[in-house]
């Protein structure tokens, strides 16, 4: 079999069709990279995929034409066989009473041949939430300026914007991921690049609300500094945080306080072994300062043995149990904000959003190594706004070790993310069914499509999202592939509908009632222009002064701006501000709508421009208004008036 057809057989897509219509094949020399960065795969000869039953409609398995008759199959749980059988013909009928879960599912046929793979049984679809129509005020957490932070928004800054939101009728606030990044890396501070997606950035801890830290008179005053600046100045916050979070675990080891130490007893047990081997890899990241794949082999591996010994060595152990502490007291945090929401009322409350991958060498690639493939980056085939194609720098699942973990890394994934959350959004939610991947060393122009097990992965974000009661959003921008939408909307999880994308051939804005029901609509995106910046041609200004092409010339925009007009006039808003836009977006039958807090304030610079690193602040800017001062800052009124058809009364 030559190096093509075993691509194929591995669900490996060695050509296609790029943004500008360009047929493309991927190059021997990259293939053979990718398909040597997948775990070693044989290809199936009885079942084809994964097996995915869903609640209310049990279908039959059909079997490849190289399965020979009769074939076996044994379906196991946890602890035991919960129902086998054998097909005569050349399907499977599924018994209606399995439990619902990720099952390992047992096949052999009359030749001899073997196989395992998994089962899932699933809900019919996501859970819907218990609300008509919302909408959500979204923030850039680490933005948020306020009379007592320490230079970065923290989670007690979100407890007052919850109540804030509150006030205005929303019901949630929408935010950026609250990954956990690099504490020693504190300059690297995209939030959509994280070192894990299982656990939180300590930055957004506040270290004041921590019964047993003590603010000294030097702290004081570096804050006072920290607190007037524009920008979010990440190595000077993250220097002063943990040293403070340090003297705070101090205090708590010499004097915890019964209740204190029951309840950070009972968060270890409930985050078990994924909260000890994120502790440990983050010791021992310091300790050899680096990457995990060249430290010694006792550690390039995950060892429950050896996570025991550093955990009673003398010179570490305490250095293991500060890294949990200090996330038992970021999830304490958060999970009190989550409380104020759902006692004020709210219904949605916390809406968090997921990255679509980590850093190669962080916790999660470390943990996960057979289910992420560190060599292998996602990224995108090239298209009209990038034709060289993008790499974004982060490791992805791949299918094949998916499938040998039953799927719990996934699950793992989005359980975190679900913990505090009324709903989520999945960043680059076609990675569910195929990812465009690029090795090392070679340019993203070089990469290829790999499929992904995409009703699997549905019926499992299907689990996890009715065991939170969690809304889940799939963020579907750009190319579509086809039968996605549907799909993933026959499954329950909803579309990410975007204003300023949604128009026809000839640029005109789409009318209120071409959006969908069971989506989140919003004006622009973290990666857009804001409103003033969009009206203010700012953003094709900065773009073009950064070397970037904006995609679009001032004419177009001019062209925009008039089309904008004319949807708005046909439902009867007669001029053209942010609050006009909100309330055309607010007659949508979307059922949830987020407005962002940049829009609100009539910021003109974007939180992100795509394909910048240092050349632009990204991810820094703080907002110009305090909390204690947001309400004169925004036009309540009008708010209200363009939101009360989908205000919380």
């Amino acid at each position: 079999m030559d190096l093509y057809a075993k691509a194929r057989t591995l669900g490996v897509q060695t050509e296609y069709i790029d943004g500008s219509g360009h047929r493309r094949v991927t190059t021997p020399e990259a293939l053979s990279a990718i398909l040597d960065a997948l775990p070693p795969q044989t290809p199936r000869r009885i079942l084809a995929e994964p097996v995915v039953i869903r609640s209310s409609r049990i279908a039959p398995s059909e079997l490849l034409e190289t399965a020979r008759l009769p074939v076996k199959w044994k379906v196991i749980g946890a602890a035991a066989a919960l129902a086998q059988g054998e097909a005569h013909d050349r399907s499977i009928s599924w018994p209606p009473a399995l439990p619902d879960g990720v099952h390992r599912l047992q096949l052999s046929d009359a030749s001899g041949a073997s196989e395992e793979l998994p089962l899932l049984v699933a809900p019919e679809k996501a859970f819907a939430g218990d609300f008509d129509r919302c909408w959500v005020i979204a923030v850039q957490l680490y933005g948020v300026r306020s009379a007592r932070n320490w230079g970065i928004g923290d989670f007690t800054d979100l407890k007052g914007l919850i109540e804030f939101a509150h006030h205005l009728g929303a019901d949630g606030v929408g935010l950026n991921p609250l990954h956990v990044l690099f504490d020693d890396r504190p300059g690297d501070c995209s939030p959509y690049s994280p070192n894990s997606r299982l656990f939180l950035n300590a930055l957004y801890i506040d270290v004041e609300d921590i019964p047993e830290f003590k603010l000294d008179t030097e702290t004081r005053a570096t804050l006072a500094q920290l607190r007037t600046r524009d920008l979010v100045d990440y190595v000077a916050v993250a220097a002063v945080k943990w040293r403070a979070l340090r003297s705070a675990f101090a205090a708590f080891k010499t004097n915890p306080g019964l209740g204190r130490w029951h309840e950070f007893e009972t968060y270890r047990r409930e985050r078990g072994t994924l909260l000890s081997r994120f502790a440990c890899f983050e010791v021992i990241r310091h300790k050899l300062s680096m990457p995990w794949w060249d430290w010694p082999d006792e550690w390039r591996q995950p060892s429950e043995t050896a996570c025991a010994k550093l955990r009673r060595a003398r010179d570490t152990a305490a250095d293991v149990e500060f890294v949990e502490f200090v996330q038992w007291t970021a999830d304490r945090q958060l999970g009190a904000c989550e409380e104020l929401a759902h006692k004020l009322g709210m219904r949605v409350g916390l809406y968090l959003d997921v990255a679509v991958g980590v850093q190669s060498d962080g916790f999660d690639a470390w943990n996960e190594q057979i289910a992420i493939s560190r060599q292998l980056g996602v990224g995108a085939p090239p298209d009209p706004l990038n034709t060289a194609g993008q790499d974004w720098g982060l490791a992805g699942f791949n299918a094949a070790g998916l499938e040998l973990r039953g799927f719990e890394p996934f699950r793992q994934m989005l359980a975190a993310a679900m913990r505090h959350a009324g709903a989520v959004r999945l960043d680059h939610a076609f990675g569910l069914k195929r990812l465009y991947l690029v090795p090392r060393g070679f340019g993203p122009a070089n990469g290829a499509y790999v499929l992904m097990p995409f009703e699997a992965l549905l019926a499992a974000t299907a689990q996890e999202s009715v065991a939170h009661r969690c809304v889940v959003i799939g963020e579907d921008l750009g190319t579509v592939p086809e039968g996605f939408r549907e799909q993933m909307n026959g499954w329950g999880i909803w579309s990410y509908l975007v204003m300023m994308f949604e128009r026809d051939d000839q640029g005109a804005f789409r009318n209120a009632d071409y959006y969908l029901a069971d989506a989140l609509v919003t004006f622009n995106t973290h990666d857009l222009s804001t409103y003033a910046g969009w009206r203010s041609f700012s953003d094709l200004k900065t773009k073009r002064a950064l070397g970037i092409d904006p995609g679009e010339t001032d004419e177009g925009r001019w062209h925009a701006l008039g089309k904008l007009d004319d949807v708005l006039r046909e439902h009867g808003i007669h001029s053209h501000d942010f609050y006009s836009v909100t309330g055309f977006l607010a007659r949508t039958r979307s059922r949830m709508m987020a407005v962002s807090m940049e829009d609100l304030l009539g910021l003109v610079d974007q939180p992100n421009i795509p394909g910048t690193v240092y050349e632009h602040p990204n991810w820094r800017r703080r907002l110009p208004v305090s909390i204690e001062h947001l309400a004169s800052a925004i036009d309540i009124d009008a708010l209200k008036r363009a939101t009360q058809e989908r205000s919380r009364t």
